[in-house]
């Protein structure tokens, strides 16, 4: 790869930063996400340069590939500067250490750089070049219509960020007796020539993170100190992925510390809209909490419910959880894989994988996909550690995600109108038809497309009507754009009886429909 163009003596914030509205107009109802580990990356990137990549080494051609795939975002992992103390827990944990050798079995103490999300500072690490590199690849993306995600971890923070010397207040306080019943969860720590006990960052359901301090929302100052970290984090992108974000639910929040808190995100959002018009906010969310974290403001929130679902493998729930609210499915984020999830090539069989990518890359929402999925990567690189073992690419993946991408940056499916489509029996006690998730897409002036997966291990049959009168009166022709097949049918038939579909095991199709 080469080194990009950019001369970074040049650079400077007022020529760098775009108007919203310059970026707005090429927005689209339901955007695409493309994930990377961007410590992972730059090392890959490093290797093939001979020296430390930093964020101004990323090539143009490697974002004009990521535009003309049809992405509107790329959220780079892991840009902000972390700390020795957290960095040392990761080299000193012996469960996480033996994590580590299992991805990488010539593990070195350099590949270790400490969890991503242990953050000191919400300023770019130096290792990467700094701010002023990442509003150089701002302004890059920019350039192509992309927009830029980063991380705001609301939680917790390193071991070593600032406010525990000089605000030891904003973190949760533990006591003796809870230093020896709760080892997991309190550590003891030096502030000023005082001890303190403090918790380790945490959900109600596990231990603690041994390399981080919860942050208490009890304490009004450290909220007023979190909105301000988000709104100067959100001066340096387009949006941001909130980690764990309902950890600080007055309701969770109490469940876990036992203390009672203000809400926080429904004024952090305002205040950051305030400053930034159109600032996009995604929640990692889980528990069922999804619809509360919309309703306090946020645009996007995780869709685990979905994923679970894919991998049980049982098309009713799927079809089921796709007649949810219309606005809450707008809102949600579908993936099959991301950095805390395995990787889909690993945990599904290459039939179950594909039928999975098209439920979750076909229906409505934002459609989120993960750096090294397209490849079939199978091993899930380590927060904690930057370097990744070589997979080889699985060919045959890689060109079904290229056509599945093509599908999914259609107009249609990227501006239309969405609805599910229930399949009836072929015949008297075929049951089969109940194995079948299938929906259409529509929009003025263009032509239809329908979706339909067999989400199941056995041959299946049904009938499927289609929503569309248009099609009434006329032949239609169904070309299948993932498979080089065509059907040629009567609307009125596809509109009263149906469509005829039977289908293998984890088969799919993709029909655009054309009156002749």
């Amino acid at each position: 790869m080469a080194s990009a163009s950019l001369n970074p003596a040049r650079a400077t914030e007022q020529n760098l930063r775009i108007p919203d509205t310059d970026i707005e107009a090429r927005e689209h109802k339901y955007p695409c996400l493309y994930q990377i580990n961007t410590r992972v990356w730059l090392r890959d990137l490093s290797q093939s340069l001979a020296r430390q990549a930093t964020l101004d080494d990323i090539p143009d051609g490697e974002l004009d590939q990521l535009a003309q795939a049809g992405f509107d975002w790329l959220w780079f992992l892991g840009v902000w500067q972390t700390g020795p103390a957290s960095r040392r827990v990761s080299l000193e944990n012996s469960e996480w250490q033996g994590e580590f050798r299992q991805l990488l079995p010539d593990l070195q103490q350099k590949d270790v750089c400490g969890s991503c999300f242990a953050i000191t500072d919400y300023a770019v690490s130096s290792d990467f070049g700094g701010d002023l590199a990442l509003e150089r690849l701002q302004h890059r993306m920019h350039e192509r219509g992309m927009r830029l995600m980063l991380d705001f971890v609301p939680n917790h923070t390193g071991l070593d960020h600032p406010w525990v010397q000089s605000h030891p207040e904003f973190y949760v306080q533990g006591t003796e007796e809870q230093l020896v019943r709760e080892p997991q969860n309190y550590v003891r720590i030096a502030v000023g020539t005082k001890p303190r006990a403090l918790g380790y960052g945490r959900d109600p359901y596990f231990a603690g993170w041994p390399d981080t301090l919860q942050l208490n929302y009890a304490e009004p100052l450290l909220q007023e100190a979190m909105q301000q970290e988000l709104r100067r984090v959100a001066a340096k992108c387009d949006g941001v992925r909130c980690d764990m974000a309902m950890l600080i639910l007055p309701e969770v929040f109490e469940r876990t510390w036992g203390l009672r808190i203000e809400p926080f995100w429904p004024k952090a959002i305002q205040s950051v809209h305030e400053d930034r018009r159109g600032f996009l906010m995604m929640a990692e969310v889980y528990w069922d909490l999804e619809w509360t974290l919309q309703q306090q403001g946020f645009d996007y929130t995780y869709d685990k419910r979905l994923y679970d679902r894919l991998r049980e493998g049982h098309a009713r729930p799927i079809r089921d959880h796709f007649r949810a609210d219309a606005e809450f499915q707008r809102k949600s984020a579908r993936f099959l894989e991301n950095h805390d999830e395995p990787r889909a090539a690993a945990i599904f069989t290459p039939e179950i994988h594909r039928a999975a990518a098209v439920l979750t890359y076909l229906c409505l929402g934002l459609r989120f996909f993960h750096e090294g999925q397209f490849e079939g990567r199978t091993r899930k690189a380590s927060v904690h550690v930057e370097r990744r073992p070589a997979e080889p690419v699985e060919s045959s993946l890689r060109d079904f995600y290229a056509r599945l991408l093509s599908c999914v940056t259609q107009s249609e499916t990227r501006d239309g109108e969405w609805q599910l489509v229930d399949a009836a029996p072929a015949w008297d006690g075929n049951s089969t038809w109940d194995c079948l998730v299938s929906f259409a897409w529509q929009q003025p002036g263009s032509q239809p497309l329908v979706v339909v997966v067999n989400y199941a291990p056995n041959q299946s049959q049904c009938y499927l009507r289609l929503p569309f009168d248009e099609i009434r009166g006329h032949a239609v022709r169904a070309q299948d754009l993932m498979e080089p097949a065509v059907y040629e049918r009567s609307g009125d038939e596809l509109t009263s009886r149906g469509l005829y579909l039977d289908m293998p095991p984890w088969g799919f199709h993709v029909f655009r429909l054309e009156t002749l």
